[in-house]
């Protein structure tokens, strides 16, 4: 039997090609994305450490505290430490040699001048000494082309950008501190003052040679106190090694979500294709039993001829994601994505893809094999060449509609329930209510589908439909599997535009103005404010600020503005806010019995009411626990409170441009701010959603291709299986085209019907996820992007075309004659 399975494999090899190619996708994926992340792994051990090479060990800050300069000057006292110097790192910008920001994220690190704890990698020059020095990153400075000894303006929080003279470059690519953008490197001191930061993040510390690490270290604890953490220089890799892995499993975890996906999709094109070949050997498996073959030895050689094929596929799978690993290594080194490094092929990895694919396969075909058994010896001497087509029984059709009906119900109910867990059920209930009743509703939707083909076709539009809905547990099968990949694309879609579009009702809603400024990663200077108010052309001029004082969240707010966000004045007059005017939100008055006039105190200071008012905004305090104040008010209490955004309007008479000028000259000396209008502001905040609709996309893009090999598999199958009966219709008339015509239609409907419940799916899904987000206090609604899930289907309409074009051709390619003698 073994040498028989053998042959048969090799005999029909064609006949299980693209089943080994759903398998060799599948493992592909899952092998591509445990070498690329076992690659950011090994270099994570690589780069732990960069920055430590001689750290014996180092102070460390718990909390939101810093360490002072005064703690660096006593530990550097220690006796046994040789060298001590303070850390920090923070955002920053810097100023191009044109004037305007360089791209990027920039990160501004405080570098120490004791030259027992540098571990920079110097390309040229120096590292600074002293004050007003500074060092690039080498690839910035030649793209600015900054000479050395040359003037760099340098931006932070603490203020507008400050001159410094430029006195190396260094080298930090591959490091974690390599974040795609410029490296801005000063003394402690000047770190300090342009960030506004009063203290360091960690103290390094260096111990004089032939002293005992352990006896410094414990010296330098009693030094630091109970308000810091020190830690030896081990502790400092292991956390950094920790660190570093941690965020490549937590990635590693990610992808393997979408290999699931793919995994599951090509397990079902699996099950689908040894469920039909298994059909078609029925009289061959009739005759094996009746010269003598036990159903034992017959379900046997069937699993053996899938492990055969799982592990030729697996190990064709883990050559391809080889290429697939260095494929998206090269991606992100272009997309200056840091953190990436070599590829890593272990034994493990090799070994995973090669059990998984296996037994991926021979699990796909016990079942079709257990049928198999089930052929009688008398089955040999019929003239049939295939089992009939059996429809599925009724306990898993009414299996089947119960889980469709609960999963419905589930999405529909999620909202009022108040329960995410409900969605994510429901999606899930609804899929396998799908799966188990598919039979029955995938080919109600072929034919409905097919109506148009019956009518403009006529007898061969008729036929293709016939032929779709012969055996409906495989067109169902077929179908399913495109069901779960579209699912999930469509659901992102919708889901992202919805957001999308809740995103910038938003923004229309809070904010009114023009243009607008905003930090780059961090708050916005202190003065940046002030010099735009200064500026004639400018008339509204709002920095969006708050904090909470007492369990209550003070805003501060702008007589111009202040009721775009509002819902509903209960009483007063909301434009009143100003000095010594605030307004407070109702559920405060009612909670402290206040209104309008009454006398509200904040922060020991007195003001009275001037309205109360209800908003939609959420709150850092309990609901509706809000007072708005102006600006100036707002300024004189809680003067060292930045905000993240400030709403500019242009002065009466003055033009958009001339506006947009001012703002622009007044910026020239803040790099780590932007300037937007609104439009761009919603750009801004949505470019992420579309960039995660890519990467989804793009991953779950695998998933569909192989549900589209598994209709080409089908339809391949099915033309195997019908040769004598495509002979029959050659013969009576049908033409070539028409041939062509009838499994191009065949392939369209199983993609279409597999389609449109995907899309269906997914709507249904992310519909319930935006009610429920809605009934949680957000501002979403379900909103279709027709355009795209119009493309999903042209895309899966044309791909179905395409994989009709080969069994089209193995339909005609044997003459009339000896199609009709085919057993």
């Amino acid at each position: 039997m073994i040498r028989l399975t053998l042959r048969s494999l090799r005999a029909e090899a064609l006949r299980m090609l693209l089943s080994a190619l759903a398998v060799v996708l599948g493992v592909a994926f899952v092998a591509g994305t445990m070498i690329f992340v076992d690659g950011m792994r090994d270099g994570a051990y690589e780069r732990a450490g960069t920055f430590d090479r001689h750290t014996d060990l180092g102070v460390y800050a718990t909390g939101a505290e810093l360490l002072s300069p005064a703690l660096v000057d006593r530990v550097r006292a220690v006796d046994g430490v040789a060298a001590a110097d303070g850390e920090l790192t923070n955002t920053g910008g810097l100023l191009g040699s044109d004037g305007r920001p360089v791209l990027g994220f920039t990160m501004l690190v405080a570098i120490p001048t004791e030259q027992a704890l540098r571990s920079y990698d110097v390309v040229a020059g120096r590292l600074p000494d002293r004050a007003g020095e500074v060092v690039l990153d080498a690839p910035t400075v030649a793209e600015e082309g900054f000479p050395l000894g040359s003037e760099v303006r340098v931006g932070g929080s603490g203020g507008a950008a400050r001159a410094y003279t430029l006195v190396g470059t260094v080298d930090v690519a591959g490091t974690v501190r390599d974040v795609g953008g410029p490296f801005v490197g000063l003394v402690g001191p000047d770190a300090l003052a342009l960030t506004g930061q009063r203290g360091y993040g960690r103290i390094m510390v260096a111990a004089r040679p032939g002293v005992s690490v352990a006896a410094v270290t414990e010296r330098v604890r009693a030094v630091a106190g109970g308000d810091a953490t020190v830690k030896s220089r081990q502790r400092i890799l292991d956390e950094a090694v920790e660190e570093a892995v941690r965020n490549a499993d937590q990635f590693r975890m990610l992808l393997l979500i979408f290999v699931g996906v793919a995994v599951v999709v090509a397990g079902f094109v699996i099950a689908n294709t040894f469920a039909i070949v298994l059909a078609q050997r029925t009289r061959r498996t009739a005759l094996l039993r009746l010269i003598g073959a036990t159903r034992g030895q017959v379900f046997r050689a069937a699993l053996l001829e899938s492990a055969v094929l799982g592990l030729v596929a697996s190990a064709l799978g883990v050559l391809l994601g080889v290429g697939l690993a260095g494929g998206m290594r090269l991606l992100m080194s272009h997309l200056d994505v840091p953190g990436t490094s070599g590829l890593s092929v272990t034994g493990s990895t090799v070994l995973t893809g090669l059990l998984l694919g296996t037994a991926l396969t021979v699990c796909a075909a016990l079942l079709p094999a257990w049928r198999g058994t089930r052929i009688a010896p008398v089955a040999a001497l019929t003239d049939a060449a295939v089992q009939p087509s059996r429809s599925a029984g009724r306990v898993r059709l009414a299996f089947g509609a119960v889980l469709l009906a609960v999963g419905v119900a589930a999405l529909a109910g999620a909202a009022s329930a108040g329960q995410l867990v409900l969605v994510a059920a429901g999606g899930v209930l609804t899929f396998f209510g799908i799966v188990l009743f598919g039979p029955v509703l995938v080919p109600a939707l072929a034919r409905v589908f097919g109506w148009p083909a019956r009518r403009v076709l006529g007898a061969t539009g008729a036929l293709a439909v016939a032929n779709t809905v012969r055996n409906p547990r495989r067109v169902a099968a077929t179908a399913t599997a495109l069901v779960i990949g579209i699912g999930l694309v469509s659901a992102f879609m919708v889901g992202a535009r919805s957001t999308k579009d809740g995103i910038e009702r938003s923004v229309d809603a809070q904010i009114g103005t023009d243009f607008v400024v905003s930090g780059i990663g961090q708050n916005l200077p202190a003065a940046l404010t002030g010099e735009l108010a200064a500026r004639p052309e400018l008339g509204v001029v709002h920095e969006q600020r708050h904090t909470v004082v007492a369990g209550v969240e003070i805003r501060a707010a702008h007589p111009a503005l202040v009721s775009r966000t509002l819902s509903e004045v209960v009483a007063g007059d909301a434009t009143r806010v100003g000095p010594g005017q605030v307004l407070v939100h109702r559920e405060l008055a009612q909670a402290r019995g206040l209104r309008v006039g009454s006398p509200v105190t904040v922060a020991d200071r007195s003001f009275q009411v001037a309205a109360v008012v209800t908003d939609d905004t959420s709150a850092d305090a309990p609901a509706g626990h809000v007072i708005d104040m102006s600006d100036a008010d707002f300024a004189a209490l809680f003067g060292g409170q930045r905000g993240f955004l400030a709403e500019i309007d242009p002065a009466a008479g003055v033009s958009v441009e001339r506006a947009r000028d001012a703002i622009e000259t007044v910026l020239g000396s803040y790099p780590t701010v932007n300037l937007m209008d609104q439009g761009a502001y919603k750009k801004m905040l949505t470019g992420t959603v579309d960039m995660l609709l890519a990467f989804v996309t793009a991953l779950l893009g695998l998933a569909v291709v192989i549900a589209l090999v598994g209709v080409a598999n089908t339809l391949s199958l099915s033309v195997v299986e019908r040769t004598r009966e495509n002979a029959v219709l050659r013969a009576v008339g049908l033409t070539r085209g028409r041939m062509r015509a009838v499994l191009a239609v065949e392939a369209v409907l199983m993609a279409l019907v597999g389609a449109v419940l995907g899309v269906g799916l997914g709507t249904g899904v992310s519909a319930s996820a935006m009610a429920l987000l809605t009934r949680l206090g957000g501002d979403f609604h379900l909103v279709l992007p027709l355009g795209q899930l119009a493309l999903i289907l042209g895309v899966a309409v044309v791909a179905a075309l395409l994989a009709s074009v080969l069994p089209a051709r193995r339909a005609l390619s044997r003459p009339v004659v000896e199609a009709l003698a085919d057993q």
